[in-house]
């Protein structure tokens, strides 16, 4: 089974936010935006995680290296300025699985602060401006991606 970790930082579900949240598109919860996936793929196990917690998200990247798990992230606020959670999503893409960086609106768009990425430069790519679809089809890469890598471990394994 091929398995993409979607995790999502702080402002996505925040009643403050004046952004619609992926997570308000079904249950308010985690648990609700994985549901929301399910769908892309029956062959894709989608585990979605949110947490205001920079060192959570960190540790959930490194979990996922050490699992075989492609990644989906919103890094909302961690966007920007957090090197440490660059550096986690290096890990994981060094270890040959995917990171891809998801926006439910297009950071372009915003102001100046929000247009910078220090997590862009080691994402596998980046998916922005489509709402919940951003999700959608970043789950979506992943997957292929993930179990296109699972493939090749198998055909090297039968040689």
């Amino acid at each position: 089974m091929t398995s993409v970790l979607v995790v999502t930082a702080p402002e996505v579900d925040g009643p403050d936010s004046r952004y619609p949240s992926a997570h308000s598109v079904s249950t308010g919860t985690a648990t609700g935006l994985a549901a929301a996936l399910e769908s892309v793929d029956a062959s894709i196990t989608v585990l979605a995680r949110q947490t205001d917690d920079e060192a959570e998200l960190i540790s959930w990247l490194h979990g996922a290296a050490d699992e075989g798990w492609g990644v989906v992230i919103d890094p909302a606020a961690f966007t920007s300025y957090s090197y440490g959670l660059r550096d986690a999503a290096a890990l994981v893409v060094d270890a040959g699985l995917p990171v891809i960086e998801v926006h439910l609106t297009n950071p372009a768009s915003l102001g100046e602060a929000r247009q910078s990425s220090v997590i862009a430069a080691v994402s596998t790519g980046i998916i922005a401006g489509f709402g919940l679809d951003s999700y959608r089809f970043a789950v979506a890469a992943a997957g292929a991606r993930v179990a296109e890598r699972q493939r090749g471990r198998l055909e090297q394994a039968q040689l």
